[in-house]
């Protein structure tokens, strides 16, 4: 469907102004289904991201910053984040015992667990959102959103 019929436009709207809000739509739409599939298990997009960084640590621990600095949502308050994680027995937050001023977070094995049943949710809602799309016109998508960022 065409953005302008979404919107509920008759204006011409400039190319630049149509790819942005055609972005931003379809982020949206995308945020929306996966957030529908992690709301059944009380996560957010966010802490399912924070659950993957750390499990892709391997057993080492992470600090705020480094997982922060992997977020995909720059925005997100990672303590609060932590914290909510915290309380859902999916992560812990320990002191390091050799500099007190650092802490250290871990994926606890229920936050192991819970990624073993999401991920192929995930992946399976991933794969349905870009059914459309051929495996060349992905790479051409994935390049065309590499250059917007560049």
């Amino acid at each position: 469907m065409k953005i302008e019929d979404i919107i509920k436009t008759t204006s011409q709207i400039a190319v630049e102004k149509k790819a942005i809000i055609s972005l931003v739509y379809t982020a949206n739409i995308i945020s929306d289904k996966l957030s529908e599939v992690l709301k059944v298990y009380d996560i957010s997009i966010q802490q399912y991201n924070v659950l993957r960084i750390l499990r892709g640590q391997k057993g080492k621990p992470a600090n705020l910053s480094t997982i922060q600095e992997r977020m995909i949502n720059k925005m997100s308050n990672t303590t609060r984040l932590v914290d909510k994680l915290i309380l859902k027995d999916l992560v812990t937050r320990n002191i390091c015992e050799l500099n007190r001023r650092k802490v250290e977070i871990f994926i606890t094995e229920n936050g192991l667990k819970l990624l073993n049943i999401l991920d192929p949710l995930v992946d399976k809602t991933e794969k349905e959102i870009v059914k459309n799309l051929s495996a060349d016109e992905l790479n051409t998508v994935n390049d065309l959103l590499e250059k917007i960022r560049d």
